[in-house]
């Protein structure tokens, strides 16, 4: 298996939002906001090639498909589909992936499933040969999202997804279409049903550890359903990790594809050997 970190449309979002009760004072040395209070954000995707055989794509980023007062309201960066040029860059396009894997279904992970807007057209699916992969329960968390994040889901991708056949909901403790090369756990911190994938010794930490700034223990998003079990479940997931000497792979760090964890002699957790890219590193 050959692992790429392929970069999708990107983000400026409130850093207050991204860092919950860390304070401004703190969080702004971490990653510099601009005169709006904004941080970048990546949308970073995972390819992994050669996975028996087949394809496997590990999230898709928020895409181009909001309309542009949509796009300018969340702080999207590009008008076009990023993704799909940085899929051009090593060699394949949408229609060569075999597998989406989604952690979750809200806009800046799954938006990249969606073909870029164009005025009075419908969504439309893209990845015609893939089986989308989704959590059981984090699906049902999609078809009646909460008012709390309501606004954090696509109306119409569950539909979409639903009517092309190729859907398929994985459950804890049962096995996937993709075998035992993809190791999956399950988060409800950041949502109900939250999917963590490791596969070639790399875990892709979706939005339990948006990036390096998150492995920190007590930071948490203002986004996060239930900060005080993301902590616990963080934890639970650094020590593992930590143990078995698995690299974290960062969907929203700007700098960042992947690093290692770290722990020091007062239990403080850590990212270190930061790889800003992967371009066909081997697993």
């Amino acid at each position: 298996m050959k692992l790429f970190s392929l970069i999708g449309n990107s983000q400026r979002l409130d850093g207050g939002a991204m860092f919950g009760n860390a304070p401004r004072a703190m969080w702004s040395r971490w990653i510099a906001p601009d005169e709006q209070n904004r941080i970048p954000l990546a949308c970073r995707c995972l390819l992994v090639t050669g996975l028996d055989g087949r394809n496997v794509l590990f999230e898709t980023g928020i895409g181009a498909f909001f309309d542009p007062a949509m796009r300018e309201r969340f702080g999207v960066v590009e008008d076009r589909h990023v993704l799909l040029d940085s899929l051009a860059d090593v060699g394949f396009t949408h229609e060569d992936i075999d597998a989406v894997v989604l952690s979750h279904l809200h806009f800046d992970h799954a938006g990249g499933l969606l073909a870029a807007w164009e005025e009075g057209a419908p969504a439309r699916l893209l990845f015609p040969n893939a089986r989308y992969l989704v959590g059981a329960e984090h699906w049902e968390r999609a078809r009646r999202p909460h008012p709390r994040d309501r606004a954090s889901f696509i109306p119409e991708l569950a539909a979409l997804l639903e009517a092309s056949g190729r859907l398929e909901l994985v459950e804890a403790g049962k096995p996937s279409s993709l075998g035992d090369a993809v190791r999956f756990g399950f988060s409800d911190g950041h949502t109900p049903g939250l999917m963590l994938a490791e596969v070639g010794g790399v875990a892709f930490c979706a939005d339990l550890i948006p990036g390096r700034p998150w492995v920190h223990l007590p930071v948490t998003m203002g986004y996060d359903r239930w900060p005080e079990k993301l902590i616990d479940e963080k934890k639970t997931f650094l020590d593992d990790k930590l143990a078995r000497g698995v690299r974290l792979f960062f969907t929203h760090d700007h700098g960042c594809a992947m690093a290692s964890v770290s722990r020091d002699d007062k239990g403080r957790y850590s990212a270190v050997d930061p790889h800003e890219t992967l371009a066909g590193l081997d697993a």
